[in-house]
């Protein structure tokens, strides 16, 4: 490599940048006006990425010696695209039928596959390793700022969901170990409480340390907790027989009111459900479908740093992790989606633990599932709460130092927006469906696609060439599903035939 073609740029604010290539080609020297200003005060919160002392040469993006294992990175990346979403996939199988479920996931998966192919390749070229960086060498500020919006608005969709589960699931865990079968509107059993209450005492406390990095031991206990999530709903299938006899005639008005999301706010009779599964299934809330599955695969923020992260990194390298750890969390989507369903068929709500609690609230082993999934989230909602910060400081607060004051304000004006939100939002697929239908095919479709056709050189692909008509439509059909699942969901929410959340 020549002297000229390894110098990397020096920021005006003395810091250095990482801008490297891909590890197997030469280094390319950007021009003034294309690199990446990052202000001083995103370096502290960045520093666990690419750690760089002082006195010593700056580190680039090749310089970094990766140190994860292949499969620590599948690992990794496989719990940044796990979420709280497989809780609702049983019901959107409810809502599509199993083989138009299992077309639909699988068509989201393979394209989810290919849009990070397209984010390896553009940031093989330039050696760009955060989303937002390379929005901005695709378009500028603008490229930026939009970039950092969308990851905004995933993250907050996220810890939205994750808190609504609190909301939703800890009452009945407290009032199960309390043995109140008949609360009488205790505070400690109203969810609004008591999600105020964990934000403030443990999730507050998390969010507002300087460094997050060593929080990342959580990811995998997470990933494990679901584990045992999908574990627990596959015995249950076999445990749980419909029409549910003796334990079903019990909750029997409770369950058909809390499940008649999609019968337009019919509460049903007995005799409206069968006990035989539906290969294609399509009504209302079948709109609700593929912003659930695209929400589910979001991974795309991520994929860049565990790059970095990765052993003796290469774009096919990190290519087949990816799709490693899609097809992981592709099975067990499928899984759970498949076993929640043929448990309940069509008395499956939004939030498949809710409706095992209308079976037997005193079930043990979906007691130890609630505790451990609630734990699991709770434990999750700092992380994704630190990205969100990271991209505000950028957009807004480009060229300030770490400020505590600032570092507090953003926590705590987050939280309180995350919290109203999960208070008043009607129900979970609320927030599955539009946080899905915005920000998702932004990260998944669109700017993968595009940032793909502005950085790829011309001379080396030109705009007719077969790669970057694909790209192009690529992004025609994220732009095309974002606008059919905003017009199917508002025109849902205006008929009044949204009741989607189960009565929650």
């Amino acid at each position: 490599m020549e002297p000229a073609e390894s110098e990397m740029s020096i920021l005006s604010n003395g810091k250095s940048h990482d801008l490297g290539d891909d590890i197997s080609m030469p280094m390319k020297s950007l021009p003034e006006e294309d690199q990446f200003e990052d202000g001083e005060g995103n370096v502290t919160e960045c520093e666990e990425f690419l750690p760089n002392s002082e006195g010593k040469k700056p580190m680039r993006f090749t310089d970094f010696e990766g140190k994860t294992s292949f499969g620590m990175s599948v690992f990794n990346l496989g719990n940044a695209i796990m979420g709280s979403g497989i809780l609702g996939l049983a019901y959107a199988m409810a809502n599509t039928g199993i083989l138009l479920f299992l077309f639909l996931l699988t068509a989201v998966a393979a394209l989810s596959s290919y849009s990070i192919h397209l984010l390896l390749k553009s940031s093989g070229i330039v050696g760009i390793r955060a989303y937002e960086q390379l929005g901005f060498r695709a378009f500028g500020t603008p490229g930026k700022m939009a970039a950092g919006i969308a990851i905004t608005l995933q993250n907050i969709g996220a810890m939205s969901s994750y808190l609504y589960i609190v909301k939703s699931e800890l009452p009945l865990v407290i009032q199960t170990f309390l043995k109140s079968d008949n609360p009488s509107g205790e505070w400690y059993l109203n969810g609004n409480y008591l999600v105020v209450l964990v934000s403030i005492s443990i999730i507050m406390p998390l969010a507002l340390m300087k460094q997050l990095g060593y929080l990342g031991y959580t990811s995998g206990f997470s990933l494990s907790c679901m584990v045992f999530f999908l574990i627990a709903v596959i015995y249950k299938r076999f445990q749980i027989r419909c029409p549910f006899e003796d334990s079903y005639n019990g909750t029997a008005a409770l369950l058909n009111s809390t499940s008649a999301g999609y019968h337009n706010g019919h509460v049903p009779e007995e005799d409206d459900f069968d006990c035989s599964p539906h290969m294609f299934t399509l009504n209302s809330q079948t709109a609700y479908t593929i912003p659930i599955l695209a929400f589910a695969f979001v991974c795309h923020p991520e994929v860049l740093p565990i790059y970095t992260e990765l052993r003796n990194p290469t774009k096919r390298k990190m290519q087949h992790v990816s799709n490693i750890s899609i097809l992981i969390m592709y099975t067990m989507y499928f899984l759970a989606a498949l076993f929640g369903y043929l448990t309940f068929y069509g008395r499956v709500e939004a939030e498949l633990l809710h409706t095992y609690s209308q079976i037997d609230p005193n079930d043990t082993l979906i007691l130890c599932v609630r505790v451990a999934v609630l734990t699991a989230v709770t434990l999750t909602v700092p992380i994704v709460l630190f990205p969100v910060r990271r991209a505000i400081q950028q957009m807004v607060f480009p060229n300030k130092t770490f400020n505590w004051l600032r570092h507090v304000a953003i926590a705590v004006i987050l939280l309180i927006f995350i919290n109203m939100l999960v208070i008043f939002a009607p129900n979970i697929l609320g927030i599955f469906g539009f946080i899905g239908a915005t920000s998702a095919p932004c990260l998944i479709f669109i700017f993968p696609a595009v940032f793909y056709i502005r950085i790829v050189p011309k001379d080396e692909e030109p705009m007719r060439s077969t790669p970057k008509i694909l790209a192009a439509c690529f992004a025609s059909l994220g732009v095309l599903f974002m606008t059919m699942s905003l017009s199917f969901i508002i025109i849902d929410w205006t008929t009044g035939s949204s009741n989607a959340g189960g009565g929650h």
